[in-house]
């Protein structure tokens, strides 16, 4: 267990100093550079993915059961991850609707992901791992809420067929080939 909430505590906190600390992030910037900071999240973003993907695989099999998913909790998670998959490959540029309307489709998109697995997991090590994601998504959401953020503006529908088309191709060999493979679970 010690693994998996150590990589959780690297991860999130990296992910959380632009939002409550961005002074720290600008000072590193300002002294090392965007290249160097770019580095130093990059770094510590993916050790501390592998420590959860690798703490989560040794911690979930003896976690205790929080709860028993409903019978139809697999489907919800299916759907929902799939619209997750599309809002993850929203393009910034040139927005379609789906940008216009959902304004911060990669944060949205963590929090369908978050929610259609705590749909289908209920044990501890499922509920530690998708709440701290669902937690850290809508934090990240309010965050950006801001009556003088910039609001995107429609231009083609490039970037829905984008989004549609890739993150459901994405999706597809996701659920089929890469979960299995990453966590030793098949969705189906």
């Amino acid at each position: 267990m010690f693994v998996f909430v150590l990589g959780l505590a690297i991860f999130f906190a990296v992910h959380m100093v632009p939002i409550i600390a961005p002074d720290i992030k600008a000072f590193l910037i300002s002294k090392a550079g965007k290249k160097i900071w770019m580095l130093i999240y990059s770094v510590a973003s993916l050790g501390g993915f592998m420590l959860i993907v690798f703490g989560w695989g040794q911690y979930r099999p003896v976690a205790p059961t929080l709860y028993e998913p409903f019978s139809w909790g697999r489907d919800v998670t299916m759907t929902l991850v799939w619209v997750a998959f599309i809002l993850f490959a929203v393009p910034r540029k040139k927005p379609g609707r789906i940008m216009v309307f959902v304004k911060h489709p990669m944060v949205t998109g963590v929090i369908f992901w978050s929610i259609g697995h705590l749909f289908a997991n209920g044990d501890l090590a499922s509920v530690m791992l998708f709440g701290s994601f669902l937690v850290y998504a809508l934090i990240s959401r309010v965050t950006k809420i801001s009556p003088n953020a910039p609001i995107p503006e429609y231009v083609s529908p490039r970037g829905d067929i984008i989004a549609i088309g890739g993150g459901t191709v994405f999706y597809a060999v996701f659920v089929v080939w890469i979960h299995f493979w990453l966590f030793g679970i098949s969705p189906f």
